[in-house]
């Protein structure tokens, strides 16, 4: 996949991405699970300049010390994560993406929050925290 494209539940939000997402995982952050209000989260990590809004225009909320949740002001859709130490980057909620199933999850994050009745069926590496970079 070079470029793909995704959106907002109601499609006020429209991007697109210039690069494929990398290091596609699940997240089990507390954070997380209150801002979807569900027990896991898959983002995915692209470039800053490789992320494209191309119609309306993400609302921004400090959802932690470390970064800052986009979502659509109109539905509420989570459509990224930008953390301030990777300046660089930005993490793509891979569900917002038009074609989500070509960027599979790849491991777990936070794994040791998990919600206990929650566990899927995959054999993927489980970080109990910041994962194999320990950078969030």
């Amino acid at each position: 996949m070079t470029e793909s494209k995704g959106g907002c539940l109601c499609g006020a939000i429209r991007y697109r991405l210039a690069e494929a997402p990398q290091a596609v995982a699940y997240c089990h952050c507390r954070n997380c699970q209150r801002a979807s209000g569900a027990p896991v989260l898959v983002f995915g990590t692209v470039p800053r300049d490789a992320f494209v809004v191309e119609q309306g225009n993400p609302r921004r909320h400090r959802s932690s010390p470390i970064g800052e949740r986009w979502f659509c002001g109109d539905c509420g859709c989570q459509i990224a994560m930008h953390v301030d130490y990777q300046i660089d980057t930005i993490d793509i909620a891979i569900a917002t993406l038009d074609v989500p199933e070509a960027s599979p999850p790849e491991f777990h994050i936070w794994h040791g929050s998990r919600i206990g009745w929650f566990e899927t069926a995959d054999h993927l590496t489980r970080y109990p925290d910041a994962g194999p970079d320990g950078s969030v």
